[in-house]
């Protein structure tokens, strides 16, 4: 069976998951990503879009994968939005 594959679910975000082995993306400081200079990816986009709205803040398009991660961070510290209770 032929699997299509979208270019999108190669640049997908790495989230904190407790469930991740320790080799895994997503413990990995952004700025040491292979993919951290290309322009952040479609997803990066519409979360980091909601939280600078809902924080009051301008919204900078042209941001890197990497840019755009440590953003959403200070946004979601800054809502409260995504973060773990």
């Amino acid at each position: 069976m032929y699997t299509d594959i979208n270019d999108e679910d190669e640049n997908i975000t790495p989230t904190n998951n407790s469930n991740l082995g320790t080799n895994s993306n997503a413990e990995k400081n952004p700025d040491e990503w292979v993919t951290g200079a290309e322009p952040m990816t479609g997803a990066q986009k519409s979360y980091l879009k909601t939280l600078s709205d809902e924080a009051g803040e301008e919204f900078n398009e042209n941001l890197s994968q990497a840019e755009a991660s440590k953003r959403i961070d200070e946004l979601q510290h800054k809502t409260g939005r995504g973060l773990k209770k």
